[in-house]
């Protein structure tokens, strides 16, 4: 017996989702859409890794930039993806998705001799279907011949070793061939073929899900009840019927002459936006109850939770919620008729979804505008050899994170990152996105206090251009005991650059210096201050990026963070053009500090590197040279703050 190392094995349709963004525009009105992973199969295998479960997708791709993103994004909530299978002859499926209002949702599947529908018979191996506890698949991929072959090959094996199996009818009549290409949103054509072919394979389930239509088309009759009887005749399965907004009720011996006579969990009451993967995602709630022996009225508390979450979300697979946020929302499902208006859920759905790990960040700063433009103004006279400065730059980081050892990994101790602006930089973060570094790009001008924006007030407009990769990097010349109207102004400033990182999905980084004029003092007290004045605003930024402090300063940044907002990435430490030696010893003042996660350090690397460059002194070479062993030397000193080497 193979141990079961999975809990759920996904077999079926993976595809993209075009999502149009327009809400309430017919889908020919739609002017953008949105790239979400979709696919019910996918979505179940996706939606499942999110609350925990050891899931895995067994499906065809597309040998191209489509199929290896949804294989990212699989990868991205620990989802098995061994078993995914490129074919370079067919594409990756498609669907083009609209929301025109709480009863339309009008969708076109592109799906023709697609990837996923030519799962072939020797993917299907009996060692890696035996290490689950379960196989889930759609009704989708019963609707043709090999497909339907495909299917009792896995089925058979699940049976011979202990592995349970899962349907979700799923009923799609466009992909049986029973509707217009363009209707896929009719979600039920009686058919009896359909039906005899549902019910020769309803024996091979150990869980039959599907709303009443679903249930309509497995038992071949509009009376539900009478179809839950002739399921039972053909199967011992546990039978689960979605119901809407009255929830959903289970049956696991004989059915009764009601549905409210089942096992029945109540449905959450919440303001609908989008039913399409609403589905999906009941199927992952409930699957994360059943897959572990918890009982059925816990499992279909999940189901109905996740539902409703979704629903009243865009995009299905995004929506789907983590395991944290799922139960703080059954802790407070009465108070949070709207989850998609509720401030905390949100905020627990944007930071326990997150994609990327990162444990200690190494970061090349070059994002100086004014003090490069300063010295390539003293010593040539213009700037117009900045943005090959700036790339010469990102190669000397390349080469730098190579000496030092450093890793993209995940799981890597040090991680290399920079910071760019795109003024002068836009190639070299061009040339860097996408290599797995991370990386931080500024939008507030230079100097400016109080703060302005590069690009006006209307930040959020310019992020929707960004990659989603890039980090938002604000930086504040702030003090808390600043005049009232200057401080309320800045603070105005930072809120909404907050709420448009939320909207755009980038993440934030937060930079306070205190004013260089020294009509204020600072004190120990002062970075902890600024910092609880913003949690106070509601602002949780997703990493701070403060000066050197003093080790008790860093007890109390400690404390602040653990109680106000426990998701943070994480602190970073700013170099302010401080010799080395000085960096060095700030380094090992945070050697203790549980949220201080790295270094930003700029000029201290690159600032005579580059004047020599820019007089003529240094070559390419020796410009990335120089700068690349600063870097190491960097990271070196930062290794050794806790004694390391």
């Amino acid at each position: 017996m193979v141990t079961k190392t999975l809990d759920i094995i996904s077999l079926g349709r993976l595809g993209i989702d075009l999502y149009a963004e327009q809400v309430g525009a017919r889908l020919e009105d739609a002017s953008s859409t949105a790239k979400y992973l979709g696919g019910s199969s996918g979505n179940i295998a996706y939606g499942t890794a999110r609350l925990g479960l050891k899931s895995a997708m067994l499906t065809r791709l597309g040998d191209e930039q489509v199929g290896r993103f949804l294989t990212e994004e699989l990868n991205s909530v620990g989802c098995d993806t061994s078993q995914i299978t490129y074919d370079p002859e067919r594409l990756t499926g498609l669907v083009l998705l609209g929301i025109k209002d709480k009863d339309t949702f009008p969708l076109i599947f592109y799906r023709e001799n697609c990837a996923d529908m030519a799962i072939r018979e020797e993917d299907i191996h009996e060692d890696f279907i035996a290490s689950s506890e379960a196989l889930v698949m759609t009704g989708t991929h019963l609707s043709t011949p090999e497909m339907n072959a495909v299917c009792r090959k896995a089925i058979k094996f699940a049976t011979m070793n202990g592995t349970k199996t899962a349907l979700d009818i799923d009923y799609r009549p466009v992909l049986w061939g029973l509707t217009g290409k363009g209707e896929g949103e009719n979600r039920f054509v009686s058919n009896e073929s359909v039906t005899q072919h549902l019910q020769s394979v309803l024996p091979l389930f150990d869980l039959i899900v599907g709303t009443e239509e679903e249930i309509h088309i497995a038992g071949g009759s509009e009376d539900t009840i009478e179809c839950l009887k002739i399921i039972r005749q053909l199967s011992e399965a546990t039978i689960v019927v979605k119901r809407g907004p009255l929830g959903a009720s289970v049956f696991t011996d004989d059915i009764p002459d009601t549905l409210d006579k089942g096992i029945t969990g109540k449905g959450v009451q919440v303001e609908v936006l989008n039913v399409l993967g609403a589905g999906d995602a009941f199927m992952s709630g409930f699957l994360r109850g059943w897959v572990k022996g918890e009982s059925h009225e816990q499992s279909l508390a999940y189901a109905n939770a996740c539902g409703a979450l979704v629903v009243s979300r865009h995009g299905c697979a995004p929506a789907m919620p983590s395991s944290e946020e799922l139960q703080y929302y059954l802790d407070n499902t009465d108070t949070i008729p709207q989850p998609d208006q509720d401030e905390h859920l949100n905020y627990l759905h944007t930071v326990t979804t997150r994609k990327r790990k990162w444990t200690e960040l190494c970061v090349f700063a070059f994002d100086h505008r004014l003090q490069l433009l300063d010295m390539a103004m003293e010593t040539v006279g213009h700037d117009n050899d900045l943005p090959k400065l700036k790339s010469l730059l990102l190669q000397g980081a390349y080469k730098g994170a190579d000496i030092a050892g450093l890793s993209t990994a995940t799981n890597s101790k040090l991680q290399p990152g920079l910071l760019c602006d795109d003024q002068y930089g836009q190639d070299a973060l061009n040339d860097a996105t996408g290599r797995g570094w991370w990386i931080g790009r500024p939008v507030e001008n230079p100097s400016s206090r109080p703060i302005d924006f590069e690009y006006g007030d209307n930040v959020g407009q310019h992020l929707i251009t960004w990659p989603e990769e890039h980090v938002v990097k604000c930086l504040v010349f702030y003090h808390p005991d600043d005049p009232v109207e200057l401080r309320l102004e800045q603070e105005r400033k930072v809120v909404s650059l907050y709420e448009a990182c939320r909207f755009a999905g980038n993440e934030l980084l937060l930079e306070l210096i205190p004013p260089k004029d020294g009509v204020l003092p600072v004190d120990g007290t002062t970075l902890v201050r600024s910092m609880t004045r913003f949690y106070n605003l509601g602002v949780k930024p997703d990493w701070w990026k403060v000066p050197v402090q003093e080790e008790k300063t860093w007890q109390q940044v400690d404390q602040l963070i653990d109680e106000r907002a426990p998701h943070c990435r994480g602190v970073v430490l700013l170099g302010l053009d401080q010799p080395t030696e000085v960096l060095a010893e700030g380094f090992k003042k945070s050697a203790n500090a549980k949220w201080v996660k790295g270094f930003m350090v700029g000029r201290t690397l690159f600032g005579e590197p580059c004047r020599q460059w820019l007089t003529g002194n240094y070559s390419d070479e020796q410009l990335i040279d120089a700068t690349a062993n600063n870097y190491a030397n960097m990271v070196k000193l930062w290794n050794a703050r806790k004694g390391g080497k």
